[in-house]
């Protein structure tokens, strides 16, 4: 009787065997490549972004009310807006000027005021949440752009509409980038170096 060959030994499975093995070879390379090759392009069109994030505060202040009905400017309580760096949240006791003859017209709008009275008695500043933020490597001046007669609403939207603040912007490098470019295209070359929104790396990275 003759010697079954085993399934190992067989030709026909070999073959087969080697006609399957590059496929996978060159399946498994691209499983590596491609990720790779799409992820530089990919991160470029995906800056993090809190565009939207409306968060809850420990004192409902409603800009609506302060900045849209009674027409309060924004200067009155950010006044390092057009001066600093940074716009500044008003101390607490900015707030009673108005308050120890302004009562709340609600319960929670009496009750928010006790904690602005207390923070003032206290010396303990209101803990807000902020809403604003970019990243610690993008310099950015609110003085620059007051000066320069840049609206409020260019960069926080339509706050005298907000019963609670939230971020209207993107606040991306390249929305930033935008908006100067088209600072420049709408006043012209010819205006001066020291009139143009400069788009140069050194301006907010250093």
């Amino acid at each position: 009787m003759g010697r079954i060959p085993s399934p190992e030994a067989s030709p026909s499975r070999q073959a087969r065997e080697q006609e399957g093995a590059w496929p996978k070879a060159v399946l498994s390379r691209l499983l590596v490549l491609v990720p790779c090759l799409l992820f530089p392009w990919v991160a470029a069109g995906c800056e993090p972004t809190n565009q939207g994030y409306e968060p809850v505060q420990p004192i409902e202040f409603s800009h609506a009310i302060h900045a849209g009905q009674f027409s309060i400017n924004c200067d009155y309580c950010h006044d390092g807006a057009s001066r600093s760096r940074h716009a500044g949240i008003p101390p607490a006791d900015r707030c009673m000027n108005c308050h120890t003859q302004i009562q709340g017209r609600s319960p929670r709008g009496r009750a928010d005021l006790a904690k602005v009275a207390d923070a003032v008695r206290t010396g303990r500043p209101i803990r807000w949440v902020r809403v604003n933020r970019l990243p610690d490597f993008a310099y950015f001046d609110h003085g620059w752009h007051v000066r320069s007669n840049v609206a409020c609403e260019s960069c926080h939207g339509p706050v005298q509409t907000m019963a609670r603040v939230r971020q209207e912007q993107p606040l991306t490098m390249s929305w930033c980038l935008d908006c100067h470019r088209q600072t420049n295209a709408r006043i012209g070359a010819d205006a001066g170096v020291d009139r143009l929104a400069s788009t140069d790396c050194s301006a907010c990275h250093y």
